[in-house]
């Protein structure tokens, strides 16, 4: 492998990527041309096996050169393979060729999920040092004036950006609901999802910028301010109303998405149902609190859910604003600062504690859904 990037690497620029591209290609179709196969019974197939079952590893010993991996690659295809073989023969391979084929995800998702969590729940327990320390991490979290504020804080952002956003979602979605164009309101609200949140974290930035009195204003909110005949506010060190204008920049994100989910939930709603309504004398209000919220309830479950978990996981935004200072700091956030200054123990100890959020609203939004099937 290291010889084939060589010798691309002294080709002309121009050359090296067609070459690349035929590689990659050429990689990717054998891949899925052994999945198409895997499964199929019949002697050309079981051909076609064998030889992958040499041809591999011998490609395999002359890329890498260890024996070791031939070995392991030859073993681990032609168990597979003969157990594919032989139960597609038996007309009984279904069972077996779908663990043949969940095995390497399953293997990937312990490996990449179930073991460093497990590792990071162990690592809570001891400290910087590697000698065990109880629960002190968690202690140190809900005793120090610092870990406390960054709990609460995390705690005011799932309280408050979920329900912003679903409301200015819904508001709007209700508005615009069959409105003339009402597919370029949409466009307007949604765009800020397309937008990376370090992306808009330094636009909102922008915003909140201050300057000194006697200085022109580059900042949007203190250029108003000014306008008005005020004095400019340094907005993102006012303690503790800055944690608000940085709850401003997700919310302005996640309206976007509760507007399209909760726009499609109202469209869904019968219309019998409110024109039955409007003949009982219901009057607008009354016919969107009794008849259009009940229809929308498992998409408004669906949006709340969903940003809370965004908003328990909100990261880009603190540490592209003010990487957490003047009392902004938030459990993500502090778990890479904690991580950062090499203080692993604390870092996993905020790390379950933001799990431990988590999970909660992940088990009420997995029942949920698990009703809403029953109900089907």
């Amino acid at each position: 492998m290291s010889d084939f990037l060589l010798w691309v690497g002294k080709l002309p620029p121009l050359a090296q990527i067609p070459i690349v591209v035929v590689a990659f290609a050429i990689v990717v179709a054998l891949i899925l041309f052994f999945i198409e196969i895997a499964p199929r019974s019949g002697r050309k197939y079981t051909i076609i096996r064998l030889a992958a079952c040499v041809v591999f590893p011998a490609l395999a010993f002359y890329l890498i050169g260890s024996v070791w991996w031939a070995i392991i690659i030859a073993a681990v295809l032609g168990g597979l393979f003969f157990i594919l073989d032989f139960r597609s023969r038996q007309g009984q391979g279904y069972l077996f060729q779908l663990v043949g084929f969940l095995a390497p995800a399953l293997i990937l998702l312990i490996v990449g999920l179930v073991y460093p969590t497990v590792k990071t729940f162990i690592d809570s327990f001891f400290s910087s040092r590697g000698s065990f320390v109880a629960i002190d991490n968690y202690i140190w979290i809900f005793t120090q004036p610092q870990g406390l504020r960054t709990v609460i804080n995390t705690i005011i952002w799932v309280l408050v950006v979920p329900v912003a956003s679903t409301i200015f979602g819904l508001a709007y979605a209700v508005f615009i609901d069959k409105s003339r164009g009402e597919k370029f309101f949409k466009i307007l609200v949604f765009m800020p999802m397309a937008i990376s949140f370090v992306g808009a974290s330094i636009i909102w930035r922008f915003v909140y910028t201050y300057r000194p009195v006697e200085e022109n204003q580059i900042g949007l909110l203190n250029q108003v301010v000014v306008w008005l005949g005020g004095q400019p506010v340094q907005w993102l060190q006012e303690d503790p109303w800055n944690t608000f204008f940085l709850i401003v920049v997700l919310i302005w994100i996640q309206t976007g998405f509760a507007m399209v989910v909760l726009s499609a939930a109202i469209k869904g709603v019968p219309t019998e149902h409110i024109e039955a309504a409007q003949l009982d004398g219901a009057n607008a209000w009354q016919r969107f609190i009794n008849v259009t919220v009940p229809g929308i309830r498992a998409s408004l479950i669906v949006v709340i859910t969903t940003i809370s978990i965004a908003s328990l996981k909100v990261f880009d935004i603190v540490r592209t604003m003010t990487a957490g200072a003047n009392d902004t700091s938030v459990i993500a956030n502090e778990m890479y600062s904690q991580f950062k200054n090499f203080e692993y123990g604390r870092s996993a100890a905020f790390a379950v504690v933001l799990f431990l959020l988590v999970l909660p609203i992940v088990i009420y939004n997995a029942r949920q859904i698990k009703k809403q099937r029953e109900i089907r």
